[in-house]
This record gives structure tokens, C-alpha cells and sequence, in this order.
């Protein structure tokens, strides 16, 4: 809201009669006083639409008007990107909140859209974005006060994240609070998938959630590897600071062998508590869906933490560069469940993380040493479920963002986060028409707009055990001209449940309920038995490492870093380590 000194001076500089008439940017204004021809088609259809979101616009004023209009943007918290005076025009950055009142301001002629510009030419396939593959227009949800922890190599500052890394802290050092750096590059790729601006693309390499908060908390070093218990020191400072910072969603884009069960594996064990204290946690599921020896799909590669029940464990799908699904396919080397020793159904969701393209941290090794992985000037290409796993984070930003608009300011829990995107999901067929196995794409491909559509219509604030959905829903979401029906289920752990459990607060997704402990569901009925993998049996010939643990190539050897294929798989080269060293030696893997 304007200062009375700052309506008055608005006042006088857009030529209104008095200060008592001056609207206050930021004010809503009826759209009827507004002449519809002063606003171009598409800031038109973004007011009509109540996008929530910023517009880049030129604000031409009419001849002999002031150009001191600028001022009074910036004075109002507004972005001036440019003063045109021999258009006399403003070129600036304003919310879509602020576009009625503007142009119902008699000196202002017209208001256009900032537009990219660029030369003609002809395309093979369907011009590919992230957020257009996953059903999201401009005005979408951005994650707006949504934090996000990045556990990971670090964050490298840039204009992708203008102001919103709100804290940095090297656990490496013993959690020093330091400034933002990333000697490795993978922690702000990830970022850049989760909530990158694409202010260095124009947009185009926007990530999911775009005006989420970043905290970024280094475990990795400049050859992206650490130690698990520097692992777990973060996962505990994110939640015991999760008040204090704001810390909605970790992602973990790394991981070890599974060593032992869930229940005694400390790093499983710190995610569940992140998760109990009402974090989102969400997992890279590892890159080792093929077996080593016989170049097959192979399944039980999923790494730790993985395995944590309460995750929301991520596996890699490709896009095929469009923004269509129907096209979608898993990524050959995206690990499949079940989890050793506890047999969980995992991965969760699958996410595009194939050739993904995301901001570079121009002096870490991974772009140094890789120049065929890099996309234009500020950009670089990397493959796997780690960057999947990003966006899967960028995506449980934009269903806390509107959980919060319809929920009395009550947050949604972790539980339901988790149900909200797998009930949601688009299933996966391979090339012959076949759809993939649950241990293979789990619930589906993550589907952004459908988890959105249905987290705006459930009011997490009703009591439990009652019926919440309080907008109906069409279960499809309508993705580049495709109508796509949701999974319309849920995997619990060992077991599968349909139909509208989703729709009822059901005790399942309280924070204090582990996901895929036995619950009672509805009118005594009992999930436990119906196991997702029914009669096909994964324990074999097709185990990744045959009859050993994932990742004990020959009882004493750890292999890491075999290529996979793809230049963007190819970068972590060779590295070896010992089995009683392997629990702490920690890498990021790509996954």
C-alpha cells in the first residue's frame, strides 16, 4: 500500500485530479473501469485468469505524460528495467495484481507484454520446457514462501535465484554459517530444477517453483562426496530450525548402498524425523536400474535414504523433448524397488530427469571439465535421479503454496503431500504399449498441475476422519492438448489403495503415522496384504548385483560411476571404495 506522500506524488505524476482519487498500486480495481484495449492478449488473459504471478510489461504513456512514473514504481517496491523516453515508455518487472489499476490511469496508452524475441526458424519436435511438460502456465502457483533446504554441494549465487537464498551453512565445516559457493556444481543444478527464475534463459529453464526460498546446506565436496554423518548433521539442523528458517521440503539428492534395514540406518532414520516434524523429505532413488551382468532391466537398486518409508523416493523418466506425456519413458538406468532387507515398494513417483538442463555454477568441476554438457552461457546438461528428485521438490513447493490458500493457514503434512502427488500421477507405458511395473514407476510420472488442482480443493484444516475435498475434482489433467487420467492410487509401503481414500482426512497422512505402517482405513478395512508386486518375482536373475548387495561388485569392492551411455551419465568417472568405508564415503551420483 502507498504512504499518503506517495499517493499524492502517484497523483501528480499520471495526471489523475486529486490525491483522494489516485488508486494505490497493489489495489484492486473493478475490471470494468478499465478500457480492455490498453492491455494486450496475453496480459488480458493473464488478469482475466487472477495470475498471482509478475509480468514483465511496457507501459507506454500518453503524450506529454510524465516519465516520473518510474520513480513511483520503484518507490512501491516495483522493478524499472528500462526508461524509453523517446517512446515514452517504461519497460518494468510488476505483480499481474497490479495491471487493472495501471491501466485504468488516464496517462497511460497501452501496457504490452515484455516478449521474448527470436529469430524464425523451423523446429523438428514440439518445443520442450519443464514446467510446460508438467501442465503449468505463467500464471501457475510459483512456491512462493515455500523453503527449501538443498542438501547438497553447495548453491552458487546468481540472478536465477535473485534474493531467495536465504541461508547458506557448510556442514563440511562443521555447519559454519559462510557465504553461498559450490566447488562441485551438482547442488545448484538441482537448485536450478527446483527454483531457478530462468532470468539467464529468458525464461525457458525455469524450474518448478520459481519464487520458492532456498536454504543451501554443503555435505559434498569439490569432487561431490561426503560423509553420511555430515549428511545427518544437516538433516537435523533443517529440523530443528525448521520454525525459525522456514523449512518446508529437503531435498536429498544423494545416497549410499543400503547396509541394513531402514530401521537401524541412521541416515533413514534422521529423514523419518525430519519427516515426523512435518518436513517433506524428498529422495533421489539412485541410478541402477540396469544389470551389470546382463545389460537387462534389474531391480532392488534403490540406494539409501531411498529406502526411508516416509520419503518420497523419485526414479528418472525421459520426455523426449516434448511437452507431451504420452511419450514420456523410464530412463533405462533409474533404479527400481523393492528396498533390500525390508522389500518397499519403491520408487514413489517418477520425475523427468533425462538430459535435464539447469543452471551451472561456472567454476565448479562438474562444468570445468565437462564443456559438452554445457547449454548456452549460464547452462548444463546432466542426466538422473537426482534431478528427477528436483523436481519432484519444486512440485511438493507448489502444492504446499496452495494447500495454504484454502486451509485456514494449517499446513499440509508430509503424509499427504506424498499421497496428493502418487493419487495424481500419470501412468507410464513403454514402447510396445506395456505399462511399467509399480518397483519401476511407482505410482507414475509426478504431474504438476493435477497435484495443484487437488491440493486447492482439500481443506487440510477439517478434523480427521472426515471428508475434506471441499471443490470437486475431474480426476485427468489436460497437458499439451492430452487428456491424461490420474493413478487415482496410492502405494503404502507394501500394498496399494484406490478409489477416494484421498478425500477424507484419513489418520495415514498425520505426521506422526510412518508411511506403510498398517493402518486402519476407513470402515475397518485393512491395507497389509495386497502386495504391489503380486505374483511377478523380481528376486533373481534380475537383482542389479546379482545375489549381492547393490554396489559389492566382488565381496570387498564398491564400483561406482559406470557409464550408462549418455554424456550426461558419463561425468562421475571411476571411483572405488572399501565395503566398511562405503557407509560413510558418501557421493551425489547424479541420481
Amino acid at each position: 500500500m502507498l504512504s499518503n506522500r506517495l499517493r499524492s506524488s502517484l497523483a501528480s505524476v499520471i495526471l489523475i485530479a486529486t490525491a483522494l482519487s489516485a488508486p494505490v498500486i497493489g489495489q484492486k480495481v473493478d475490471k470494468e473501469s478499465r478500457k480492455p484495449a490498453k492491455l494486450d492478449k496475453a496480459l488480458t488473459t493473464a488478469v482475466e485468469n487472477d495470475d498471482k504471478g509478475e509480468q514483465r510489461v511496457i507501459i507506454r504513456l500518453v503524450p506529454g505524460a510524465s516519465l516520473a512514473l518510474a520513480d513511483t514504481l520503484r518507490a512501491n517496491g516495483r522493478k524499472v528495467n528500462h526508461v524509453h523516453p523517446t517512446i515514452n515508455a517504461i519497460a518494468a518487472t510488476i505483480p499481474a495484481a497490479d495491471l487493472d489499476m495501471l491501466a485504468s490511469l488516464a496517462s497511460v496508452a497501452s501496457i504490452s507484454t515484455d516478449a521474448v524475441v527470436t529469430a524464425e526458424q523451423t523446429a523438428t519436435v514440439v518445443p520442450y520446457t519443464l514446467r510446460t511438460t508438467m501442465g503449468l502456465a505463467s500464471q501457475s502457483p510459483g512456491g512462493n514462501r515455500v523453503g527449501v533446504a538443498v542438501i547438497d554441494s553447495g548453491l552458487d549465487p546468481s540472478s536465477e535465484f535473485d534474493s531467495r537464498i536465504l541461508g547458506f551453512y557448510d556442514f563440511t565445516a562443521e555447519g559454519v554459517a559462510a557465504p553461498p559457493s559450490d566447488a562441485y556444481g551438482h547442488g545448484t543444478h538441482v537448485a536450478g530444477r527446483i527454483a531457478g527464475n530462468g532470468d539467464l534463459s529468458y525464461r525457458r529453464y525455469r524450474g518448478m517453483a520459481p519464487k520458492a526460498r532456498l536454504y543451501g546446506l554443503k555435505v559434498l565436496d569439490a569432487n561431490g562426496a561426503g560423509s553420511t554423518s555430515d549428511v545427518i548433521s544437516a538433516i537435523e539442523f533443517a529440523t530443528a530450525n525448521k520454525t525459525r528458517l522456514g523449512i518446508d521440503i529437503i531435498n536429498l539428492s544423494l545416497g549410499h548402498p543400503i547396509l541394513e534395514p531402514a530401521d537401524t540406518d541412521p541416515l533413514v532414520q534422521a529423514v523419518e524425523l525430519a519427516v515426523r516434524a512435518g518436513i517433506v523429505v524428498v529422495v533421489s532413488a539412485g541410478n541402477y536400474g540396469i544389470n551389470p551382468q546382463t545389460g537387462l532391466p534389474g531391480y532392488a537398486g534403490i540406494l539409501s535414504p531411498g529406502n526411508a518409508p516416509s520419503a518420497i523416493t523419485v526414479g528418472a523418466l525421459m520426455t523426449g523433448d516434448t511437452a507431451v506425456r504420452t511419450d514420456d519413458r523410464l530412463a533405462p538406468y533409474s533404479s527400481r524397488g523393492p528396498s533390500w532387507y525390508d522389500g518397499t515398494a519403491k520408487p514413489d513417483i517418477v520425475a523427468p530427469g533425462h538430459s535435464a538442463v539447469s543452471v551451472a555454477a561456472l567454476n565448479s568441476t562438474l562444468y570445468v571439465n565437462n564443456p559438452a554438457l554445457h547449454v548456452d552461457s549460464a547452462y548444463m546438461k546432466l542426466s538422473g535421479t537426482s534431478m528427477a528428485a528436483a523436481v519432484v521438490s519444486g512440485t511438493a513447493a507448489l502444492v504446499i503454496e496452495a494447500s495454504r490458500t484454502v486451509s485456514n493457514g494449517v499446513d499440509i503434512s508430509p503424509n499427504a503431500v506424498k499421497a496428493i502427488l502418487e493419487y495424481t500421477a500419470v501412468r507410464l507405458t513403454a514402447e510396445d504399449g506395456v505399462q511399467y511395473d509399480d518397483l519401476a514407476q511407482g505410482a507414475g510420472g509426478v504431474n504438476a498441475q493435477g497435484a495443484i488442482a487437488l491440493a486447492s480443493s482439500i481443506n487440510v484444516s477439517i478434523p480427521t476422519s472426515s471428508w475434506w475435498l471441499v471443490t470437486a475434482v475431474s480426476p485427468s489433467s489436460t497437458i499439451a492438448n492430452e487428456v491424461l487420467p490420474w493413478a487415482q492410487r496410492v502405494l503404502w509401503g507394501g500394498s496399494e489403495g484406490s478409489g477416494s481414500l484421498i478425500y477424507n482426512h484419513e489418520t495415514a497422512w498425520a505426521t506422526n503415522i510412518v508411511w506403510g505402517n498398517n493402518i486402519v482405513w476407513g470402515n475397518n478395512i485393512v491395507w497389509g496384504n495386497n502386495i504391489v508386486w503380486g505374483n511377478n518375482i523380481v528376486w533373481g536373475n534380475n537383482i542389479v548385483w546379482g545375489n549381492s548387495l547393490i554396489g559389492t561388485a566382488d565381496g570387498q569392492t564398491v564400483i561406482w560411476g559406470a557409464s550408462i551411455g549418455d554424456a550426461g551419465m558419463t561425468v562421475w568417472g571411476n571411483l572405488a571404495c572399501s565395503t566398511t568405508t562405503s557407509q560413510s564415503v558418501l557421493t551425489s551420483r547424479l541420481k
